[in-house]
């Protein structure tokens, strides 16, 4: 699987998103409702609706404020269930197999959002504002539209670190001084993919034996990096989100963040599900998202 996770826009152009598209679902023609009242018809009903369930990986640093604004300017309650893509999909396939569609609207990881639609959880949906949005921001299939990207830099403690030993290559990460000091996220395997692909099989697979052979400490979460990392715990974290990094520099912590050259992203999209008892609320959730 972690050639699917290279990015999005790789990743639409791979044979492996060519499978056959899912049968409509029942709220399509909610969903690709395109009149002149659209906005009005979507809020009043969404109200009566009366809340919209949203599964996402956006951060609650971030999810919280917009949610809270959302529900005071529209009025429909929002129920948040944050995780990691990857457990929000597995909850949403579970969920699915058991029969159950508790989820209106999903925004996360764009790898774990074709999985999604390849399990058949999405339906095609229409937004005015994705005339602002480039073509690769959409799979062929329109279930989904990337929203954000999370870029991978790394991060350092200012403290620990002096600028002439701050790396310039991935190659500087192998420097023998990073040794038992620097910090991997155990799920970037889209970063591990497109580090290899850049370098080459051979070459790339060779750095990544090298960059094993440094101990790095491996732990779960790019904002728990990013705060160990303002806490001296670790020096260097080679694979962190950089606005992780820049929130808490903004509040006077000792860290910063580089990004490396190449610099590879990883695209999270939003998407309505196909089976819900609340359209109208799922598609007034974009203006949540």
């Amino acid at each position: 699987m972690s050639l699917l996770r290279i990015g999005l826009m790789a990743a639409l152009a791979s044979p492996f998103f060519a499978a056959a598209q899912p049968a409509a679902g029942p709220h399509r023609p909610i969903y690709m409702y395109q009149g002149a009242d659209r906005d009005q018809r979507m809020l009043e009903a969404a109200r009566k609706e009366k809340q919209v369930t949203v599964y996402t990986s956006l951060n609650l640093k971030d999810s919280v404020p917009i949610t809270q604004a959302f529900e005071k300017k529209y009025g429909v309650k929002v129920e948040l269930w944050r995780s990691s893509s990857e457990k929000v999909l597995q909850r949403a396939l579970t969920e699915a197999r058991a029969g159950r569609f508790a989820v209106d609207a999903f925004e996360l990881n764009g790898p774990e959002m074709e999985a999604l639609y390849r399990e058949g959880l999405l339906e095609e949906f229409y937004s005015p504002h994705f005339k602002t949005l480039p073509p690769a921001a959409f799979p062929k299939h329109r279930h989904y539209a990337a929203d954000r990207f999370n870029f991978f830099t790394i991060a350092y403690n200012t403290r620990l670190v002096k600028p002439d030993e701050v790396p310039n290559s991935y190659e500087d990460l192998l420097h023998p001084r990073w040794v038992g000091r620097i910090g991997i996220e155990g799920s970037d395997d889209d970063w591990f993919a497109s580090i290899v692909k850049h370098m080459g099989e051979k070459k790339g697979l060779d750095f990544f034996r090298k960059l094993a052979q440094m101990k790095p400490q491996v732990r779960t979460g790019h904002t728990l990096l990013a705060e160990l990392v303002a806490a001296g715990e670790i020096p260097l974290v080679a694979t962190i989100y950089n606005h992780n990094a820049e929130r808490l520099l903004v509040n006077g912590a000792p860290i910063k963040w580089k990004a490396l050259d190449p610099t590879f992203g990883r695209p999270n999209a939003v998407a309505v599900a196909k089976r819900t008892e609340r359209p109208h609320a799922a598609m007034l959730s974009f203006l949540l998202l």
